[in-house]
């Protein structure tokens, strides 16, 4: 007998129910799901995406109220939840209304290109929803991380369990609510506990999908538990990312964009830039840059608490040589800055971790080469980040990056863009959510394919002639060299001649 997996995620703590009760009242919410789903799934789309209306403008007349609940947990600026959080989930929201039933349409398959010895037949690719999917979302952007998931999810015509991250309870119960006053049934979403508890109860109870957005930790264990069951999982998980300046780069623009990435959302956001590869020609001047962008001023929103863990990959870098630009641990384990290093060497932990604090590490260069060279010793590849003046040159770059998204000029805003995928690479997860390639993550291929006419051939016994003519046929539509495949043709009309010459009676 297969014991279930018990994890641990870094993402969730309980909130006031015990084990037994915990994994008792997910097996209920995962029952009354799997009944509403059936319902929602033979809804016509155009009927399911009218409701999606409803949810945003709903959004939009309880946006303080949205960003209020997914700021309980945090301190943030309101603003900066309403731009960050409710103004994308609404937009992902109109992009499903838009464009959903064109991306779930049925796809027809037409005779170019169809084998010729399958005959007549019509095929159709259609999406099929997978029927209950959990959602793992993070405590760092508890609205629009999960939520988006959840709107694709419900789009496909799923259901969904969503089990929120740290402190992401009150959020959560509030999107339940829009969806519900918008006119869909409560049983399609249960929001969960955040203990590790629920999430693990529910994949053993047998959901049909795991999406998670976490650590790279928490990913492990988490597909470990679907291995169980054999469950489909997307995992968006740890960022470790790079940002590449080349010797053109406006060195003004990379200090507006780094202060950007260091500030929002105290840097826990997975695509935070957290290693910049800096040119020779570049690096004293970016490091005094950045020493007076930061120099001693507290940050508005910051203090930080430091994991333990930080501080020793700190100490070990600057007895390995780096040296600190700007920011410092304060005596009671709090950055009030962000924690700025130079002379960073690619091979040193501090430049590998998945660290989720304001900490940048600079690591010169001699060229674009020997960037990608030292790039890819971090085992995550979530995003990047490069700057040049020259287009052309950071296009080629960006080609040869290895990243799930690539920004040129640009850093974090873009990817909430709600018609692009987002995912990663390596450590970072497989698989996407958002765009047009979440929504059939959400979805299972189902083909139907119809045959036409009376003729059936291959339903009849062998015949003795059928493995000259096959071959022949083989040769004649694949081989190398029309010559060849002339040769192949004549053996193949004497293989058909002999297949339909009947046999003299005796």
């Amino acid at each position: 007998m297969k014991l279930p997996v018990q994890f641990e995620i870094a993402e969730a703590v309980p909130v006031g129910m015990d084990g037994p009760s915990t994994v008792k009242a997910v097996a209920r919410a995962l029952a009354s799901a799997r009944l509403a789903q059936r319902n929602w799934a033979s809804t016509p789309l155009a009927a399911r995406l009218k409701m999606f209306r409803n949810i945003r403008g709903l959004i939009a007349e309880q946006a303080e109220l949205l960003a209020h609940a997914a700021n309980h947990a945090r301190r943030r600026p309101l603003a900066e939840i309403l731009t960050s959080e409710v103004l994308p989930l609404a937009d992902a929201c109109r992009f499903l209304e838009r464009a959903a039933e064109e991306i779930l349409h049925p796809k027809k398959i037409g005779a170019r290109g169809r084998p010729l010895w399958l005959g007549r037949i019509h095929s159709e690719i259609h999406r099929a929803p997978l029927g209950v999917i959990l959602l793992i979302g993070p405590g760092n952007y508890p609205l629009f991380l999960p939520c988006v998931q959840a709107l694709q999810a419900l789009a496909a015509g799923n259901a969904i369990l969503i089990k929120p991250g740290i402190g992401g309870t009150p959020v959560a119960d509030a999107f339940a609510r829009i969806c519900s006053q918008a006119g869909l049934d409560e049983n399609l979403i249960h929001v969960l506990p955040e203990s590790p508890e629920a999430a693990n109860g529910a994949i053993q109870a047998g959901v049909d999908k795991v999406v998670l957005t976490g650590s790279a930790t928490t990913g492990e264990a988490v597909l470990q538990a679907c291995a169980n069951n054999l469950t489909p999982a997307t995992v968006e998980l740890s960022g470790c990312d790079a940002v590449f300046l080349r010797a053109d780069a406006d060195v003004d623009l990379v200090v507006r964009a780094l202060a950007f990435g260091l500030r929002l959302n105290g840097s826990a956001t997975c695509i935070a830039p957290r290693r910049v590869f800096v040119p020779r020609s570049l690096a004293t001047e970016l490091e005094g840059r950045l020493a007076q962008q930061f120099q001693n001023a507290r940050e508005p929103g910051f203090g930080v608490a430091v994991n333990p863990n930080l501080s020793l990959l700190a100490a070990q870098a600057l007895a390995d040589g780096a040296h600190l630009v700007a920011g410092k641990i304060s005596a009671e384990g709090r950055l009030h800055t962000p924690l700025i290093f130079a002379g960073v060497k690619p091979t040193m932990q501090l430049a590998q971790a998945d660290i989720f604090a304001p900490l940048l590490s600079l690591i010169t260069v001699a060229s674009d080469d020997e960037a990608l060279e030292f790039a890819a010793q971090c085992p995550y590849a979530l995003g990047a980040t490069i700057f040049s003046r020259d287009e052309a040159a950071a296009r080629a770059l960006a080609a040869r990056v290895r990243a799930g998204v690539v920004l040129i000029n640009d850093m974090i805003a873009p990817t909430a863009d709600p018609r692009l995928p987002f995912g990663g690479r390596g450590r970072s997860g497989f698989g996407v959510t958002r765009g047009a390639e979440g929504l059939l993550e959400m979805t299972t291929p189902k083909v139907v394919t119809v045959r036409h006419g009376a003729s059936r051939p291959h339903f009849d016994e062998p015949h003795a002639a059928d493995a000259v003519l096959f071959t022949a046929y083989i040769r004649a539509t694949h081989t190398r060299g029309w010559r060849n495949r002339i040769a192949a043709l004549r053996n193949l009309f004497s293989a058909v001649k002999q297949r339909t010459i009947k046999p003299k009676s005796l």
